[in-house]
């Protein structure tokens, strides 16, 4: 009844459904895993939000990598901006999505040690490659309040670190790079600026993470899990058709009793 699966159509369409079934239920967990990271990430963000600032010189130092626990933690620094070697980070994006730059002033602290300060968002000027216009940092002592965040780099960020730029023109906001850049020891990570607001529109100020949603990664796991679990139900339900069909064809090729003559 059953030889029909030995068939080559058969055999093929069985071992697809033995590959399809773990593979559907391994992508249920990496987006299950997806989910997990998530959670765990809004939870951190939260908490580094929420928390006390810090003095940014107690947690990092020059050639210091900013620990994953220590993102978006709040820090504060106090001393004077070195405006002369401000720099611009090319292509990023605004709250509307808009390119841009990022501009990133190094702060000499009260202690002597210096920390770089994302003071936010300017738009591109007429000319791309011309130093945009950049609403001047505050002169004299200034406080900053802002999240650490962790030194760009090509591999964690994807972002190619492309060289040949225009003057003052920077693809990452790297520490170390900078630190190159002005001769002397620069803090580990950077400062993304949230207070003082600006008093005018522009520098914008980067926007908080989203600490709230959870994205669609499970859901994405349901719905690869449902899918392993109906490929063999979707199995038995193509041999049943085949054995139906096989059935009434055989019934139709049966030769017609002979007809009985009447006594």
């Amino acid at each position: 009844m059953y030889r029909f699966l030995l068939s080559r159509q058969w055999v093929i369409l069985t071992l697809l459904m033995l590959v399809l079934i773990p593979t559907m239920v391994e992508l249920g967990f990496w987006q299950l895993h997806r989910h997990e990271h998530r959670v765990a990430q809004n939870a951190l963000i939260s908490g580094n939000l929420r928390a006390k600032p810090l003095a940014v010189g107690d947690i990092t130092s020059p050639g210091h990598t900013v620990p994953r626990d220590d993102y978006w933690r709040r820090v504060t620094a106090t001393g004077t901006y070195d405006t002369a070697h401000e720099v611009v980070v090319r292509r990023r994006t605004d709250a509307d999505d808009q390119v841009g730059f990022h501009v990133l002033t190094p702060l000499v602290m009260d202690d002597g040690r210096t920390v770089l300060v994302n003071r936010g968002w300017v738009p591109f000027g007429a000319d791309q490659q011309a130093y945009p216009k950049v609403p001047a940092a505050p002169g004299g002592e200034v406080t900053v309040t802002g999240r650490l965040k962790a030194d760009e780099t090509t591999a964690g960020s994807g972002i190619k670190d492309l060289s040949g730029l225009p003057p003052r023109q920077v693809m990452l906001i790297n520490s170390e790079q900078q630190a190159k850049a002005l001769g002397r020891p620069v803090l580990g990570g950077y400062i993304e600026q949230t207070e003082p607001v600006p008093a005018g529109p522009k520098p914008q100020l980067v926007p908080d993470p989203d600490a709230d949603s959870i994205g669609p990664h499970m859901a994405y796991a349901v719905q690869w899990w449902l899918f392993a679990a109906a490929v063999p139900v979707g199995w038995v339900v193509l041999v049943r058709r085949e054995l139906r069909d096989r059935a009434a064809g055989a019934s139709d090729e049966a030769p017609a009793e002979p007809a009985t003559a009447d006594a």
